[in-house]
């Protein structure tokens, strides 16, 4: 029988834990770990980025589309460097991610060709864990102490094995050896309830509102059936945040959007309505768009104790599963619905969905950007995935793309870092190959790092059981690179070139669409999402569309803090333009 390497005992591991596939960029240091992952026949698999910063991109992409942990391998130096995008965005967005980098090094330590502190480098992102193996019979214990704290606490963490023990032959030592740690993989998954208390002070506040807004983040994922009941029984209305958009139905009367920013005037008019606040599994950053301190009373959700009260004060605090914790609500809450203001709160829902169909039908040169993500609405499948990268696409993907119910969608929510969309993608379709894959990407991004990662879905695409992976990409011909009606930049270094997207496509053997006529945008997406293969939608669209970002209700009050004289002049100032907009 061959003797077993460390490195076929770290392969071991990842299929213990489940472990499909792992991305990274192949180097010398690594190479062990790589070659014994070759060695299984793709499971779990080896998955070769164009790049380490993609690569870690993937694996906070599969973590994200799947809800299980990520794996991105590198080896130390430059490497190394370049997964902190990717790893930072697990981090931020609170995703399991582990991190696997190898170092080969053979002089000594401080002065050897491409040493880095690995220890500082992955201290702030994986600042719940980073840790070295020395002996091979550390390490399995070593991994799955990696895994079962990125499990834990929803965070990326690093192991570092050095090339000579990937390569070094697995001692026969039993669990019980001197020295020898043992381990177990696998987490369980725990039921975690707030307590009762503080469930009877969350259902009394709630059930003695008048006007109840609901705030939908990641954190509601699976609770939909019960956000919606305890909607209707509150007579609430519903908006979410940017990561929030897929766990609810978009389509209900009562939904009023995206928050924020980027978000709909429908949801800035429901927190500006509001005077009672529930917030589920959220930690959505755009503040000014809350109800103003003194305004509304809350009870937040989160899973994550250290999130409450970070955004906005929680009255009543409840730690716990956001699915168990609602239904835990429900059975306390009595059902007394003001249907007037759920009334109030679906006509501002519907004047905020016509203005949208206004905006999209307005003419552009050559196309307008709102209307290429309208027209997909339509055409979106009800079981496929979107990848949404950062820029003006953004926008148009908050308030014009209406996602059928279990569709998942997926962005870099808090870092905000342009290029995860095409990553992101490309993990969503290994995780479920027989899915269509739609990615939403502006040229900026598709320049970054999107048409370099095109090879890898040339690499790939011929064994997903559904070929269709779709990105669009909105040209916007920007030479600044800002977009949303800015002016373009006239200094010539600052200038973006033009590239032709749907011909890189078809150079690597993929299917290509260019579009510049409004009316044909719905044939392209027709053809786009037929193709036997995977295709690049280049729409040639307008960056003059402005952005036009709604009013935050009550702007000129923001100055004022919620006390004494001040809260006291926020609460009437609500009341009377509550009244005067008829909101009760």
């Amino acid at each position: 029988m061959a003797e077993r390497s460390v490195a076929d005992l770290l392969v071991e591991r990842l299929l213990a834990w489940r472990v499909p596939r792992a991305f990274g960029y192949p180097g010398a240091a690594i190479a062990p770990l790589v070659e014994a992952l070759d060695r299984t026949g793709g499971d779990p698999a080896f998955v070769p980025a164009r790049h380490e910063e993609t690569a870690s991109f993937m694996a906070t992409g599969h973590a994200k589309f799947t809800g299980g942990i990520g794996i991105c391998l590198a080896t130390q130096g430059p490497s190394a460097v370049q997964l902190l995008n990717g790893l930072y965005d697990a981090k931020l967005d609170s995703t399991p991610v582990v991190a696997i980098i190898g170092e080969d090094i053979s002089g000594p330590l401080g002065g050897a060709h491409q040493q880095i502190g690995l220890s500082r480098l992955f201290g702030d992102v994986c600042n719940q864990f980073v840790q070295y193996g020395r002996r091979p019979e550390d390490v399995p214990a070593l991994l799955d102490q990696a895994f079962r704290t990125a499990v834990a606490t929803r965070s990326p963490t690093c192991v570092v094995l050095p090339r000579q023990l990937q390569e070094a032959v697995v001692p026969d030592l039993q669990p019980q050896s001197v020295g020898v740690i043992s381990a177990t993989p696998g987490v369980p998954l725990a039921r975690v309830l707030p307590h009762e208390m503080d469930l009877d002070a969350a259902a009394q506040l709630l059930g003695s509102g008048q006007r109840t807004a609901i705030l939908v983040g990641q954190g509601g994922r699976g609770a939909a059936e019960e956000i919606i009941d305890l909607a209707d029984r509150l007579g609430a209305g519903v908006a979410t945040s940017l990561l929030g958009k897929p766990v609810l139905d978009e389509r209900l009367p009562f939904h009023a959007g995206v928050l924020g920013e980027v978000g709909t005037s429908a949801a800035a008019e429901l927190m500006g309505g509001c005077d009672t606040l529930l917030m589920v599994g959220t930690n959505d950053p755009w503040t000014d768009y809350f109800p103003m301190p003194g305004q509304a009373r809350t009870v937040q959700i989160d899973i994550d104790g250290r999130r409450i009260g970070t955004r906005y004060p929680a009255d009543v605090p409840l730690v716990g599963d956001a699915a168990e914790t609602l239904r835990a609500l429900l059975a306390r809450v009595p059902h007394r619905p003001n249907g007037q203001w759920r009334v109030t709160v679906e006509r501002s829902v519907d004047r905020w969905r016509s203005a949208a169909a206004d905006r999209a039908a307005a003419p552009a040169e050559p196309v307008n950007p709102q209307l290429v993500l309208q027209e997909l609405s339509t055409r979106l499948p009800p079981v496929g995935a979107v990848a949404v990268d950062v820029g003006s696409v953004l926008y148009w993907y908050a308030r014009h793309l209406v996602l059928p119910p279990g569709v998942n969608a997926q962005l870099c929510g808090t870092l905000g870092s342009m290029g995860c969309a095409l990553p992101y993608a490309v993990a969503a379709k290994l995780a479920a190959p027989d899915r269509p894959v739609v990615a939403l990407v502006g040229a900026g991004a598709m320049q970054l790092n999107g048409l370099a990662e095109l090879i890898t879905v040339a690499h790939l695409w011929q064994e997903w059981r559904d070929p269709r992976l779709v990105v669009l990409v909105l040209n916007n011909r920007d030479q600044s690179g800002m977009g949303g009606g800015r002016q373009t930049s006239p200094d010539p270094t600052q200038r973006r070139p033009d590239v032709p997207y749907a011909g890189w496509a078809r150079l690597l053997g993929l299917h290509g669409v260019r579009v510049d006529r409004p009316d044909l945008v719905g044939a392209a997406w027709d053809e786009a999402l037929a193709a036997d293969r995977p295709c690049v939608l280049e729409a040639v669209v307008d960056a003059a569309v402005p952005f036009a970002p709604p009013e935050p209700a009550f702007a000129d009050l923001r100055g004022l803090y919620a006390n004494g004289e001040a809260a006291r002049r926020v609460r009437e100032q609500v009341e009377l333009t509550v009244k005067a907009e008829g909101l009760v």
